[in-house]
Order: C-alpha cells, then structure tokens, then sequence
C-alpha cells in the first residue's frame, strides 16, 4: 500500500501511516511526470495540498489511484465529482486548520491598523534619514477593541476567527449561506475556564454595511463574491482580509477602492493568479500580503498529518483493497 505525500506531510502522519503498514513517499513530482510516477510506484494514495492539481486527465492516466487527500480546507485543485464518479474517495482536513488561519487573519489586521506591512518596508530603506517622517506617517494608527467585525462564511475558521475577536473585545457578526438567527460559539482559556457568546448571523448586505472589517471565508467561487458594488457598501474607511480563496474578491475593484480611500486596510493571503500575483497587488503599499500561509504553521500540519493518516487508515480497515 503506497502512498505519495507530493506536497509534504507531517513526521507525525507519516509514522502513522507506516505502523499501519503504508509504505509513504514525499518526493516531489512535477505536474506533467505525476502520473507516470504514479503508475511506476503502484501509488494507491496521493496527498496533495494546494500546489498540486488533481484534474480528470491525471484521474484518468492513474487507474490505480483509490484515495486522494487534500491537506486542508478547500478541494478547488482537484476534480472531487469525477474522481468520485470513478471509484475514487476523496478526503481533506477541515477543522486541522481552521486556528492557524484564524491567527493569520489577526496577524493581518494589527499590522493593518499600525501600518506594520508598510513601516517593514520603509524602516530598513530610510529608517536612519527620515525617522521623524515616518514616526508621522504612521501616526494614526486605530485598536481593534470595540469594533465590529463582519466575518462572512461561519464555518470551522470563521467561528475561530469570531473567539479571537470576541477575546479581544470587539464585536462580531457573520454571514452565512443559508442562516439567520444567532450562532454559538465557546471560549476556551488556558486555565480550564470557558464562555459561551452569541455572534449574530445577518445578511450580506447588512454586515457589510455595520462591519468596520470584514473577514472571508468562504470555498471557491464562479464569480468574485465582493466586487465594486460589495465595497462601495461597506463603510468608509473599513477594511478587508480575503485569507480563503483567490478569486473571491475582485482584485481589481479592490484597488480601486483603496486608491480612492473608499477602503483603508486590505490584506490578501490568497490570489486569483496563484502562483502569479499581478504587480499591481504585490507593490501596493496599502496592502498587507502574505503567499498563501493560512495553514502553514507547525502545529497544523501536525494536525492535518494525523487527520489524514486516521483517515486513510480507517478507509482500508473498512474497505478491502482493489484487486
């Protein structure tokens, strides 16, 4: 039983894997020698994580394939239906990522609100001639307390991201497909102790309009889910973190907004051109990017590892292997 980690996998999901008698490679296969690769090494299972593309043609080219996983949250690199349609089982990890994502988000917003993404830029060139300068430039920076924060998608990360912001003292709301009403969520400290909070679940349009940040995170979308119309409808001098998918804002009419003052904080983990952002978005100084890290911290690849390997593990315990 072999399995390739063609994007990497945690020490820890690999000895799992290996005391339950699979055999784990994690070189790394270019895109057009994947499948040949494949079908040499009799690969039963290939985990993936964003880089590596998944589509009907390599589906088709590797009849051997009984598993693909996905290390994380969204499956828009891979052709989920159709491999589903062959016999396939597809899996993915995602609540292993969901805190991860959600401290990026805050990494985001204090470095928004300090101007820390430009500062980081700025010091280190003119640091020693025009201190005082930029001492005022970044004079008017805002906290978060006491804000309102406007997550859209409720889903694992959102509602981590909604305990941070509730720990922090600011407002939270969300908006999420298919909800109203009011969800729970529950708080939990180092000492034990623990808080339950309501977060208000309201239509788009509303908490676009009360939020002074709006927070995505939400799966892949045909088309861009904030757009010119969704910003000119949030308020003045709000902002926005897009750590989901790329594509879901329409980066363009993001410019636009922040090269007006319509907008004063952006940041982006997530790119419609990945593994190309435009130039247009990586020299913007009013944006705060970062290159697609939502999970990439230790301990969730730790957890996405583990998840997949219990996953694996319990699918050839209950499935008896192709012949």
């Amino acid at each position: 039983m072999s399995v390739l980690a063609n994007d990497g996998l945690s020490k820890s999901g690999i000895e799992k894997l290996e005391r339950a008698g699979f055999s784990v490679c994690t070189t790394k296969v270019s895109q057009n020698r994947l499948a040949d690769f494949l079908n040499k090494n009799e690969i039963e299972v290939l985990l993936v994580r964003s880089a590596t593309q998944v589509r009907r043609e390599l589906i088709d080219a590797a009849p051997g394939l009984r598993i693909i996983g996905r290390g994380g949250v969204g499956m828009d690199n891979i052709d989920v239906a159709y491999a589903e349609r062959k016999g396939i089982r597809v899996i993915n990890t995602p609540a292993a990522s969901s805190i991860s994502v959600a401290e990026l988000v805050f990494a985001h917003l204090f470095g928004m609100v300090r101007f820390l993404h430009d500062s980081n830029r700025n010091m280190p060139l003119s640091g020693d001639s025009k201190f005082r300068e930029l001492k005022k430039n970044y004079a008017e920076g805002r906290e978060l307390r006491g804000k309102t924060l406007g997550i859209i998608g409720f889903g694992r990360s959102g509602k981590e991201v909604a305990k941070i912001a509730l720990g922090l003292g600011m407002h939270a709301i969300a908006s999420a497909q298919d909800s109203k009403g009011e969800s729970e969520v529950e708080l939990h400290f180092c000492d034990g102790q623990s808080l339950r909070f309501t977060v208000a679940l309201k239509p788009l349009a509303r908490v676009l309009a009360e939020s002074d940040f709006i927070t995505l995170h939400v799966p892949a979308q045909h088309e861009p889910l904030i757009g010119a119309r969704e910003l000119q409808a949030m308020k003045d001098r709000a902002g926005l973190v897009n750590a989901s998918r790329g594509g879901v804002v329409d980066e363009a009419a993001l410019v636009a907004a922040l090269t007006s003052g319509k907008i004063a904080y952006a940041a982006l983990d997530v790119f419609k051109d990945e593994p190309h952002p435009s130039i247009e978005l990586l020299m913007n100084p009013h944006l705060s990017i970062s290159p697609h890290i939502g999970a990439a911290t230790v301990e969730a690849q730790e957890r996405i590892g583990v998840e997949l390997a219990d996953q694996i593990t319990h699918i050839y315990a209950r499935e008896s292997p192709a012949t």
